[in-house]
């Protein structure tokens, strides 16, 4: 299938501001781009690209101050089918786990593991290692969290998640991630793009989505503890231990949020045709 995606951001900026925007999908899915991804400074402004520790694409500017916006819009090929399931997925012992795996086995700034070991090893200390046990945790932060988009704050931890049971996309998958750390499952958050294909339409506005990665029999697999179900045409843009590491827009100075606008959509068949035929 091909995904129709982009965006389009804006900030209030009060004099020359430094900006590190991560708003490119990752370069694994470079591939599949049927257009360019390019972004769209207003007013124009110099940007560079390098890539940070995760592999992820780094774009730098200084925004002038005044608005800036900055938008995309770019279609990109998908496979069409969800999130790919392996219940005999084994969990590796930790002195095997690659070196560039282990990070993902450690605390971070909202992933408290010191917090939560405790309670981890009470709840899934009796279930059977690898699949079954980080699906356990799945369902375990799915049910005890209540998505609401009133109840996103930013200093939330996966403790204190744990504890006041609300939170945002980013809240599950920082509960999940840490649970698994806990138990031993190497896990890592992911950011990016997912929209309503395959299941019905969110009435709610567009927004980017957050969730998580683990390692297990040898390589990474998706899970997502907010909607816990396979879903279709995920799209990743960043990879890090945490939100921290993945923030879409970090801004060296204040930059109040003015505009946010996010698309992600099936493209109709005859829309693909003529595409193709361009």
């Amino acid at each position: 299938m091909l995904i129709r995606t982009g965006f389009t951001l804006a900030f209030d900026t009060f004099g020359p501001t430094p900006m590190n925007l991560l708003l490119n999908v990752r370069p694994e899915r470079g591939g599949d781009l049927v257009t360019p991804e390019t972004i769209n400074f207003s007013p124009a402004v110099p940007a560079r690209q390098s890539r940070d520790s995760f592999g992820n694409v780094v774009t730098r500017i200084v925004a002038p101050g005044g608005r800036i916006s900055m938008s995309a819009d770019f279609m990109i090929q998908d496979s069409g089918q969800p999130d790919e399931q392996a219940p005999n997925a084994e969990q590796h012992p930790v002195e095997e786990l690659p070196d560039d795996v282990l990070p993902f086995l450690l605390g971070s700034r909202y992933c408290d593991t010191d917090k939560l070991s405790g309670i981890a090893w009470s709840l899934f200390g009796g279930t059977a290692p690898g699949w079954e046990r980080v699906q356990a945790i799945v369902d375990f932060a799915h049910t005890r969290l209540r998505f609401n988009y009133q109840d996103a704050d930013d200093t939330r931890s996966a403790f204190d998640g744990y504890n006041q049971r609300k939170g945002v996309c980013r809240d599950f998958a920082h509960l999940a991630i840490t649970l698994c750390r806990c138990m031993n499952v190497p896990a890592r958050y992911a950011t990016g793009y997912l929209g309503d294909i395959g299941v019905p339409q969110d009435p709610a506005p567009m927004d980017f989505s957050a969730w998580f990665e683990v390692y297990l029999g040898g390589r990474w697999y998706t899970f997502d503890a907010r909607h816990n179900r396979p879903r279709i045409g995920r799209i990743v843009m960043a990879y890090g231990r945490d939100a921290t590491d993945c923030a879409l827009t970090t801004s060296f100075g204040r930059a109040p949020l003015a505009q946010f606008d996010v698309h992600t959509d099936e493209m109709p068949e005859q829309e693909i045709t003529l595409a193709r035929a361009a």
